[in-house]
């Protein structure tokens, strides 16, 4: 979270007055459901939220890339073809990864100066890094005068956070750029597809934080990565091509049995579970949230944090406590959301009784914990419109 809320104050702060900049926004998400299955080409529900990462820029007349935060500090490089990381954790590595993306398609003539500011909270599982890397992708190439479609950029932004070293799929950048008002989005890989899918206006969303940072460097992502890996070994032993080709071959209970017969590896036989049963309820979650089935949509939240719990075995003990505290505050659902290993729960209920459930998570989870700040850790999450959108 950014003291200052103007990104071009900060800017003219930190490089001095000149040319009104110009600014990028570029929304967090929630994860609807679907977590950990985008890096094998399977459907995810998202959607963008009103919590935004915001740069103003400036082009330069060289290759120099200078980018300001008053939260983590100032950074500078020269863009070279080839860059070389920063150390695990240093928030520029975002900003590398983003240069190194473009270059590779576009070869791009000039840096900027850019200042950042945010709202949304950092490791909470709301894709503030790849807000981040969205932001500065955008910024670079609208100071060349580029303009990338969604499909163009799909190409290069999944990939370009591996430069970071976290192995993950094209989810957050897909939500983060094309999210909808008042909609979730029904995302599809190999190809790329985004179907909006209207939430009802008697639904709520909260995002509630388990006060637990969801870093994504050193081991935890090692942890991250080692579900994709695990996943794909699984399939391998299987025999399958792909996880798509496993879901529509098979039912959910048949590649269960399969599981269970064929594969002796404990964590491959879990992520493998996870991923199979996660495909199956973001189909469900998305008929029901084009039905407005509460009931049932609720059903698949709650089944989802069993299996991330338990399957997947990114959670944590402050999550399952959080809820925990969600459901018997009067929630239908509630459950991890993002990468795990801390950060946020999505949490779903009536649009009537969402006060009530708020002051229910405040008064059996947050009142129990130091450095609660209501602002940041417990937020409404409303359905909003993507980059490429505003």
């Amino acid at each position: 979270m950014s003291e200052i809320e103007d990104p071009g104050q900060l800017l003219e702060q930190r490089y001095g007055a000149g040319a009104a900049p110009a600014v990028v926004a570029v929304p967090g998400r929630v994860n609807l459901i679907g977590e950990h299955v985008d890096y094998h080409n399977l459907p995810v529900l998202p959607m963008a939220i009103q919590r935004s990462i915001r740069v103003a820029y400036r082009v330069r007349n060289d290759r120099q890339i200078r980018a300001a935060s008053t939260v983590f500090g100032d950074r500078a490089f020269e863009w070279t073809a080839q860059l070389e990381p920063s150390a695990a954790g240093d928030w520029v590595n975002y900003v590398k990864a983003a240069a190194q993306a473009v270059e590779g398609k576009w070869h791009l003539a000039y840096g900027i100066d850019a200042a950042v500011v945010s709202d949304l909270p950092p490791a909470a599982g709301l894709s503030s890094s790849s807000a981040l890397l969205v932001a500065f992708t955008l910024a670079l190439l609208r100071a060349n005068d580029v303009q990338a479609t969604f499909e163009e950029l799909m190409e290069v932004l999944p990939e370009g956070e591996y430069f970071v070293g976290t192995r993950g799929g094209g989810m957050d950048h897909a939500a983060v750029l094309a999210g909808r008002q008042g909609c979730a989005l029904l995302i599809n890989f190999a190809p790329i597809t985004v179907a909006p899918v209207p939430i009802p206006k008697e639904w709520a969303f909260l995002v509630a934080h388990s006060l637990s940072n969801a870093e994504k460097s050193g081991a935890v992502k090692a942890e991250y990565n080692s579900r994709r890996t695990a996943g794909t070994r699984a399939l391998v032993k299987l025999r399958l091509a792909s996880f798509r080709e496993a879901v529509e071959q098979y039912g959910v209970e048949e590649l269960k049995h399969l599981a269970a017969s064929r594969l002796d590896d404990e964590v491959e036989r879990r992520c493998f579970l996870h991923v199979v049963t996660e495909a199956a309820r973001v189909a469900r979650a998305a008929g029901a949230l084009e039905r407005g089935d509460a009931d049932e949509f609720a059903l698949v939240l709650n089944a989802g944090h069993a299996s991330v719990r338990d399957d997947l075995r990114i959670s944590c003990p402050a999550l399952d406590r959080l809820t925990e505290a969600a459901l018997a505050s009067g929630a239908l659902g509630a459950r991890l959301t993002g990468a795990g290993f801390g950060g946020c729960a999505v949490v779903f209920c009536h649009a009537a009784d969402r006060e009530r459930v708020a002051a229910g998570l405040v008064e059996r989870y947050y009142s129990k914990h130091s450095g609660f700040d209501p602002a940041v850790h417990l937020m409404v999450a409303t359905p909003s419109a993507g980059a490429l959108f505003t």
